[in-house]
């Protein structure tokens, strides 16, 4: 069947209102509820893959998410009204909420204030607790299964991978092996370990961590290198990557994310309670959007072309923006100081002993070498706007502080500036030298004839 169906079951099909990897999610009528709800649908004859297989996982799925939800009632757990699991099809009913994912959140240009996001989690907390309590871990925590309304109304959702702790892991139908999703994922969940509530909480320590910054904890190039850093590393600092979190997030994120079990938090109720605490300290007024009109400058910038999205936001968050006229000196030669900056609008002239020694213009570095040079920090050429200037100050005590991405960054391209402008200038002062002294041979064809000599 590949349109939308009109009928599914005894309840009539509205719209398509979402669709995964398993299923697809409509809005429907119900002849005994008076408000629409949500049927997960999953077809079983079209799929081209081992179909036997992956139906069976599916049905588990579908089964686990009845009878642990049906267990659950709690205002921000999604309520399961009906399911049907049939040969050649089954579906789920649930209560519709119109609210969408906690995904659209978690990335810079789009994060909610501070208060609201602890509010959001503070909920989550509660709702895990409740779970808890009724013998059932979520397993599958992230923002894709947390929805959320204008009003900031809680749901979560997804259940089907839930380990009912009630039962012998031997026996249990809903363990699988390798559930949830990786960067999420607790170190014991990634080890193989036992799993109780506490694995839902350091997931929802890493929601939280994601919701704050606009990115995760940990970030890594390749799976295997993520679970060594879920397994063995620190998470960094979220009052540094964000300065309109207070100090004392800091603490709370670090015991969600403990990786030893006796000193994560025992249950929600302990987590929202610290939450509480921090949130009645945060003054709501305070909140400015983040500016996108700088971020889309910095974007169209060549020295930020390696920048991931996310990097680029936390550049915002540590650099100064500033602003000057012509003639202006922004650095001296001999002065002690490791700030630089990148030209954003207008051109500067670089200069030493009172000579010209190149211009610059946007997205061009300057003033770097003193914070390349770990001994003397001396600025070792002269800086002057040639024209009303816009740049981007960077200070190496806040450049300090950030990530080791955005650092490493840092790094790379500024090394690969310096490197090819000591090329251009090596050009330069072979204009003007003698002729070169013209090699015989090569050091590799030298080295193998003494070998073969000897």
């Amino acid at each position: 069947m590949n349109g939308r169906p009109d009928r599914i079951g005894k309840y009539r099909i509205i719209r398509e209102i979402g669709r995964g990897a398993t299923a697809v999610v409509y809005l429907a009528e119900s002849p005994d509820h008076p408000e629409p709800v949500a049927l997960k649908h999953v077809r079983f004859d079209d799929r081209a893959r081992d179909e036997a297989k992956w139906n069976r996982r599916v049905i588990k799925l579908l089964k686990a998410e009845q009878v642990v939800s049906g267990r659950l009632d709690h205002p921000n757990i999604i309520r399961i009204l009906d399911a049907s699991i049939q040969p050649e099809q089954a579906y789920v009913v649930m209560e519709y909420f119109p609210g969408g994912s906690l995904e659209r959140y978690c990335s810079f240009e789009h994060l909610l204030p501070v208060h609201r996001t602890i509010g959001i989690v503070f909920k989550c907390c509660m709702a895990l607790d409740h779970a808890f309590r009724q013998g059932i871990v979520h397993r599958d925590i992230k923002p894709a299964n947390i929805l959320v309304d204008d009003e900031d109304n809680v749901k979560i959702t997804d259940f089907g991978l839930a380990l009912n702790i009630s039962k012998k892991m031997d026996t249990d139908s809903t363990f699988i092996m390798g559930v949830g999703s990786p960067a999420y994922m607790s170190p014991e969940q990634i080890k193989g370990y036992p799993l109780n509530q506490k694995t839902d909480l350091y997931s929802l320590g890493v929601l939280l961590f994601h919701m704050l910054t606009g990115r995760l904890p940990f970030r890594a190039s390749n799976p295997a290198q993520l679970m060594y850093k879920i397994i063995n590393a620190d998470p960094p600092s979220v009052s540094q990557l964000n300065p309109d979190v207070p100090e004392q997030m800091d603490a709370v994120i670090r015991k969600a994310l403990e990786k030893d079990l006796y000193s994560r938090y025992r249950n929600g109720a302990e987590f929202a309670k610290d939450l509480a605490a921090v949130r009645y300290q945060i003054l709501d007024e305070h909140y400015v959007p983040p500016d996108a009109a700088r971020f889309a400058k910095l974007r169209r910038l060549a020295f930020f072309t390696e920048f991931e999205d996310v990097d680029l936001w936390e550049v915002m968050r540590i650099c100064a923006w500033r602003n000057v006229d012509s003639e202006v000196a922004l650095m001296r030669e001999g002065d002690i100081d490791q700030r630089f900056g990148i030209v954003l609008e207008g051109r500067v002239e670089i200069s030493c002993e009172g000579r010209r020694v190149m211009e610059l213009g946007p997205g061009e570095v300057f003033g770097v070498q003193a914070w390349l040079d770990h001994i003397d920090h001396r600025h070792m050429v002269t800086v002057v706007s040639l024209e009303p200037l816009g740049y981007l100050e960077v200070n190496p005590a806040a450049l300090a502080l950030a990530s080791e991405e955005v650092l490493e960054r840092f790094r790379r391209q500024i090394s690969t500036v310096v490197v090819r402008r000591l090329a251009a200038m090596s050009r330069q002062l072979a204009e003007q030298g003698p002729a070169a002294v013209r090699a015989q041979q090569t050091a590799s064809a030298a080295m193998e004839m003494q070998l073969l000599g000897d």
